[in-house]
């Protein structure tokens, strides 16, 4: 967009405010997901004992969806913080269990049964997928609730719909199942793919969950192999 259009007070299409706000389901669900995986995990990848965490987060979880049961539409700063302590609950229950497995990979105190193991690594892996999908859905222009009040005009990624809007659907913005992909293919690619992180914070962000992903397939598939008949 020029810069003439921009002093005249146009803003790009995907920055315009919402008519109703996002539907809680896909985030909730992907919530739900984590804690069930973390309530598989062997009780020596967990801290403390493995329904202690995913009880915290449920209760938590319970809390929001009173809030906004079905779209997010209620905000207040309580509503707020209580989002970002479940995100943070869930990325340090899964950075802990990414520690617990690396340690008891390199002193050989892990399970030999390759199976188990394979299934404790996909249960962090997919868990990493789903938290830092959720850090990026919540920090990218102020969260959900302030995207959909277009209270923030510069975003933090970008997105392919943003640079193409004849393609774009009238009225498109980022909803939590777009930063879950973007989360997945960083997770895979072990870079940016289509997605492209503009602010500092969002880069450092995608290069910790990079790292943690390559080093959780990296180690555990290693010792798989290893240990396979």
């Amino acid at each position: 967009m020029t810069a003439p259009a921009r002093a005249a007070g146009a803003s790009p299409h995907w920055s315009q405010p919402a008519v109703r706000g996002e539907h809680r389901w896909p985030a909730l669900s992907a919530m739900i997901v984590v804690i069930v995986l973390q309530l598989l995990l062997p009780d020596r990848l967990a801290i403390g004992p493995t329904w202690l965490l995913p009880s915290a987060e449920g209760a938590l979880a319970l809390a929001l969806l009173i809030a906004n049961p079905v779209r997010l539409e209620r905000d207040t700063v309580l509503i707020r913080r209580l989002s970002l302590v479940l995100v943070a609950l869930i990325s340090f229950a899964n950075g802990m269990s990414v520690f617990f497995l690396i340690h008891s990979l390199l002193t050989h105190r892990a399970t030999n049964d390759p199976g188990a193991l394979l299934a404790s690594g996909g249960e962090i892996y997919v868990t990493n997928i789903v938290a830092f999908g959720l850090w990026y859905w919540e920090l990218d222009r102020g969260g959900p609730l302030a995207r959909a009040a277009a209270e923030r005009e510069t975003p933090s990624f970008l997105f392919a719909q943003m640079t193409a809007p004849d393609v774009a659907p009238p009225g498109w913005r980022p909803t939590f199942v777009d930063y879950l992909y973007l989360s997945f293919t960083n997770a895979t690619a072990f870079s940016p793919t289509d997605t492209l992180p503009l602010a500092r914070w969002a880069k450092l962000l995608m290069l910790v969950q990079s790292a943690f992903a390559l080093v959780t397939v990296a180690l555990v598939v290693a010792r798989a192999v290893n240990i396979l008949p």
